[in-house]
């Protein structure tokens, strides 16, 4: 009965409610920016390579790799499989457009996160949603209501999936037991989970740092390698995207399973976009402009959804594999590469897939943490923080043998209503943003390093910088 409701739920927001307000939301912040995710994209790879404007804070370079690390994940490799086998070939071209649509949005919201955010006692920054609603709207239930949702979605449903698809990454090999390996795979991964949130052991942080870089490069060439060994199937590939995509006969007949629901979907979980997340870290970055932060978030986007999950689509569609509703998930995956690599292909794959989930799951815990801390007043209690994660560990435990349908519509339903709350927000707030970027560009053509003060655009609210 729990699956059936939230999958119900999870149905009904993206039937109709979500596809609107962020299809909406990204084409009224693409006109109103003038499309900055393509007017300013050269200028985003300009500043992200610019060093912190303050040493107690984070450079935007930091915080993109902060933000990036929650956003790739199971969402760019098991998410993709699953929205191209429940929804077709044609959810690649809807989780693209979700992408280059919710770039615009992804910049308003951390540009109002850098304009709005917050002094902490040693000089660095940090702030989100949570902060700029109560700043600028005045409204603290509405920064709590976002605050508890954040928690729910990050360390609930986002975790839940991350840990499911580590558990399911091993069902490819002969040992696994249904009713043993997932349970023991849960008790693995949350005891080092539990070390890590704990701070018992940075090593680990130290490794995946490493690794996961390293990895992500790596993905992305046995990925290419893939479709360059199959590259008569390039044009059936492509063909596939955008039949299926505009096939509105079968989309219209069957919504709740069709490409544009898995598309947006997929490609909102994958990359984030507009939910409200990645203005947390956006906010820990010390830069000279709001703006800056804002063109490195719109980075983001692209590298997460433009860059790493088309490169998962492109290998599973050109693997000689063929997608199946029995392949959802991380078994079309490893199928894909085992065509083509044998049993290292499969064994490369769930290494991967591990590292990118982990770095997730400690990712994904930052943004509650965050959560936690606005609702206590930035200050939580030891007993209170250790409890905190004591739950965050047993979770991650409760996602490995759960069921597949469950803890997908879990996370998009969290998601959805994060974004619900955050979209409308930053609609409402978005002025500041838009004469914000103005003088960002006032000051590029004068030939300047742009500086921003809140003075520059007659901002009313009280902030602790830009004065």
């Amino acid at each position: 009965m729990l699956t059936d409701f939230i999958n119900a739920l999870s149905d009904l927001l993206y039937s109709y409610i979500l596809i609107i307000l962020l299809l909406g939301t990204g084409i009224y912040f693409s006109i109103r920016t003038r499309f900055v995710q393509f007017r300013l994209f050269i200028e985003s790879l300009r500043v992200v390579a610019q060093p912190g404007s303050d040493e107690n804070g984070l450079s935007s370079f930091q915080a993109l790799m902060v933000s990036t690390a929650s956003r790739v994940g199971t969402g760019n490799i098991a998410g993709i499989s699953t929205a191209i086998c429940l929804g077709g070939p044609g959810a690649v071209f809807w989780m693209w457009l979700t992408a280059i649509l919710g770039s615009a949005s992804a910049f308003i919201e951390s540009t109002l996160a850098q304009i709005y955010k917050r002094r902490a006692e040693d000089g660095s920054s940090y702030g989100g949603p949570a902060y700029y609603i109560q700043a600028a709207l005045k409204k603290h239930w509405i920064g709590v209501a976002f605050a508890v949702f954040l928690i729910l979605t990050y360390m609930g449903g986002f975790n839940l999936v991350a840990s499911f698809n580590i558990a399911d990454s091993f069902r490819a090999y002969s040992f696994f037991n249904e009713s043993s390996t997932p349970m023991i795979v849960g008790l693995i991964l949350a005891v080092i989970f539990a070390v890590c949130i704990f701070g018992g052991s940075k090593q680990i942080s130290r490794i995946t740092e490493v690794l996961v870089p390293f990895m992500g490069l790596f993905y992305l060439a046995v990925a290419l390698f893939i479709v360059v060994t199959h590259y008569s199937l390039i044009p059936q590939m492509f063909s596939s995207i955008f039949s299926n995509a505009f096939d509105f006969h079968a989309i219209f007949g069957g919504f709740t399973g069709s490409c544009i629901m898995n598309g947006i979907k997929r490609g909102l979980f994958s990359n984030e976009a507009g939910v409200g997340s990645a203005p947390n870290a956006a906010a820990s970055a010390a830069v000279s402009h709001p703006v800056k932060q804002g063109l490195v978030q719109m980075l983001s986007v692209f590298i997460d959804t433009i860059l790493i999950c088309s490169a998962t689509s492109f290998m599973l569609l050109c693997s000689g594999v063929a997608p199946s509703e029995e392949l959802k998930g991380m078994p079309w995956v490893q199928a894909a590469a085992s065509e083509s690599l044998g049993g290292f292909g499969t064994v490369f794959i769930t290494i991967a897939l591990c590292l990118f989930a982990f770095t997730t799951l400690i990712g994904n815990f930052y943004y509650a943490e965050m959560g936690l801390k606005y609702l206590c007043g930035r200050t939580p209690g030891k007993a209170l923080l250790n409890a905190f994660r004591i739950i965050a560990a047993l979770i991650v435990l409760a996602g490995s043998v759960m069921e597949f349908s469950l803890v997908w519509s879990t996370a998009d339903v969290l998601m959805g209503f994060m974004a619900l709350i955050n979209l409308p927000v930053i609609i409402i707030l978005g002025g500041p943003a838009i004469q914000c970027m103005r003088n960002y560009m006032k000051q590029k053509k004068e030939g300047k390093d742009p500086v921003f003060r809140a003075k520059d655009i007659q901002l009313r609210d009280k902030t602790d910088f830009w004065n």
